[in-house]
């Protein structure tokens, strides 16, 4: 007989974009609901580059949290060619800003003023290492000439790579990894490096994105690759090896701007996420293995204490609204309209 109830840990997102302003009363609701802690990007416009900037954003942030909920933002500096050392230093000393993201310019939403070369922002990344900062890294490459199911590989060979070798003791999380060739990359490392899987990149493959018509809300930065890769994925989420943890990249975007003749890149996986979770560990016969992924990992890995309330998830099924608010427009969350089959007990959603 199918598992009606389970419960783990409160879990935590170690990768999510909440956007800004009016559209918080709505993204922090849905993670607020069933995480506890969420590393929050810092690629709004401007982006984030000063710890004052991380702590004011945060307060907006916060006045968003539902009354009666526990969560706690854990907020990330951008990144640039030129971040002052004082920043770094100043990071070092506030524990509600946690790391510093690395956009390769141009790679994806508000990537603009990123990374333009590795050599440039090997100073930053060498007092990082001596100060024990994590550097977050979007694993792609951006030269034209390389195709865009590549970039990840090219990413991982021609930056990554040579990174690891040159300075061992930066501590490396490789966000929402989408290829094979990343899953062997991150479990051939040592504890400094980890990687983050989205619950997308889990049940998706860019057959959906692309089969019968080309389908926008599919469309995410890296993009959805073959299922090999997917199945790859799975395996490294469910395997119980540390170095993989819960990362949503959830990354919401106004209706039009996602059905455009230029649309956004960005999945809302928000409002139901760790149900989503649930599903595909279900699926590979893998629920027990979904706390550690979820809840125990994460927290290793930045050496946290892990949270000590519970969630439970219930066998009942529900439908996904079409569409949320999101200040004056509306957003279209995954898997829209469809019924899924666990539910967060206690949960508005």
């Amino acid at each position: 007989m199918a598992q009606q109830n389970f419960t783990l840990i409160k879990p935590d997102d170690w990768h999510l974009h909440l956007r800004d302003g009016d559209a918080l009363r709505t993204t922090v609701p849905h993670t607020a609901r069933c995480f506890e802690r969420a590393v929050i990007m810092p690629n709004l416009k401007p982006p984030v580059v000063k710890v004052s900037d991380a702590l004011v954003y945060r307060e907006r942030i916060l006045q968003s949290v539902p009354e009666g909920a526990t969560f706690s933002p854990l907020m990330t500096l951008y990144l640039t060619d030129n971040l002052p050392e004082d920043e770094l230093r100043l990071l070092a000393d506030e524990p509600h800003v946690v790391a510093v993201k690395y956009y390769p310019a141009g790679a994806t939403t508000n990537s603009d003023s990123g990374v333009t070369s590795i050599e440039k922002v090997m100073p930053a990344l060498e007092i990082m290492a001596t100060l024990g900062i994590p550097l977050l890294m979007h694993g792609e490459v951006t030269d034209h000439e390389v195709d865009i199911f590549d970039r990840e590989k090219h990413f991982i060979d021609q930056i990554l790579c040579p990174l690891r070798a040159n300075l061992p003791e930066l501590k490396i999380v490789l966000e929402h990894i989408t290829t094979r060739q990343a899953v062997e990359f991150v479990s051939g490392e040592n504890e400094q490096v980890g990687a983050t899987i989205t619950v997308h990149h889990l049940l998706f493959n860019r057959n959906d994105m692309l089969a019968s018509g080309v389908k926008p809300h599919f469309y995410c930065l890296p993009i959805l690759k073959r299922d090999i890769h997917q199945s790859a994925l799975i395996d490294a989420a469910t395997s119980g090896n540390p170095s993989f943890f819960l990362g949503t990249d959830s990354a919401p975007h106004a209706l039009g701007d996602k059905e455009s003749d230029c649309g956004c890149a960005g999945i809302y996986t928000a409002p139901a996420a760790i149900e989503l979770y649930a599903e595909v560990f279900e699926q590979v016969g893998a629920l027990d293995k979904l706390e550690n992924f979820a809840s125990q990992f994460g927290p290793r890995f930045y050496g946290l204490d892990t949270n000590t309330e519970t969630i439970q998830l219930t066998r009942s099924e529900w439908r996904m609204p079409a569409h949320f608010e999101f200040g004056n427009s509306t957003v279209v969350p995954v898997r829209a309209g469809e019924r899924l089959s666990w539910r967060l007990r206690g949960g508005t959603t």
